[in-house]
């Protein structure tokens, strides 16, 4: 795996540090913060506060993947998305990715500033996606699903589940360099809550290592998500801070090199630590 890779003006440094990404959906029906940030003023206002907070990238989906979510249609996700890009790209300087599953978002999100193509179906919904990212020429989230938000939970029966999430993303994987896209340029997602039950979303945390054998970074969302509040009994999406905190650092311990996060202030405290501590790349030292 190539050690690093330049978005925008940041420098991705694999391994040597945890890289946090903060959520910014401006949908309507996101499970935990659907309504809070589908204008363009909330949206800007949300990105700046997650700059200020730490985050690496910003993370803009027009469409939500809650499980039971049905697809939006094409001019609405673009309406979505383009707005609050307009907006936020001549603001901020971090990079910025897009979360979608349709190459025509990818493209044109891209074409207004966006630098990165995150994709939760690992290119596999839209046919023309692979292509169209790699004629963009910039980096690609693939993430390991079975079926649509609105079928994935019926869809958790598996022989071996890191077997089944290796042997996907692999394929995508060389998919993806097939039509042209850098290897560097593959960060590589298992899907923490799609086409996963609670037990298959802890296995993920204990066996991640197990896809670093791929050469790929790898990103984890576990973000405020329901096997969390399984444990907790916490019904409340945004009450399940600590517990993301808790799922994060085992993310950390366990290879992971980018965290999709909500609560980004939380999240970069908890990978300061981690990272400390995991990295021994901690700064000046305290008895």
């Amino acid at each position: 795996m190539s050690n690093q890779l330049i978005i925008r003006k940041s420098c991705f440094i694999w391994g040597q540090r945890t890289y946090v990404m903060g959520i910014l959906n401006v949908t309507p029906d996101s499970f935990s913060d659907g309504g809070q940030f589908n204008t363009a003023s909330a949206a800007l206002a949300q990105a700046q506060a997650m700059v200020n907070a730490g985050a690496d990238i910003i993370d803009i989906g027009g469409q939500s993947t809650r499980p039971g979510a049905e697809q939006i249609t094409l001019t609405e996700e673009l309406d979505r998305v383009l707005s609050v890009l307009q907006v936020i790209r001549p603001e901020i300087s971090i990079p910025i990715s897009v979360d979608t599953t349709r190459a025509n978002v990818a493209k044109a999100a891209v074409e207004a500033g966006a630098d990165i193509v995150n994709d939760i179906s690992g290119g596999t919904y839209d046919s023309q996606m692979l292509a169209t990212v790699a004629s963009l020429d910039v980096p690609i989230m693939l993430m390991h699903i079975r079926g649509t938000p609105l079928t994935m939970q019926q869809q958790t029966d598996y022989q071996d589940l890191m077997a089944d999430i290796y042997s996907f993303l692999s394929q995508q994987i060389k998919a993806a360099v097939a039509v042209g896209i850098k290897q560097e340029k593959i960060i590589i997602d298992p899907g923490i809550g799609f086409a996963k039950n609670y037990e298959q979303n802890l296995e993920i945390f204990r066996r991640l290592q197990t896809l670093k054998v791929l050469n790929c970074p790898i990103l984890v969302g576990a973000s405020r998500k329901s096997f969390i509040g399984k444990i907790l009994n916490q019904p409340e999406p945004k009450a399940r801070v600590w517990g993301t905190a808790a799922a994060c650092c085992a993310a950390i311990f366990n290879g992971a090199d980018i965290l999709r996060v909500h609560d980004v202030l939380e999240m970069r405290d908890v990978s300061l630590v981690a990272d400390a501590i995991y990295r021994q790349v901690a700064g000046d030292s305290e008895q």
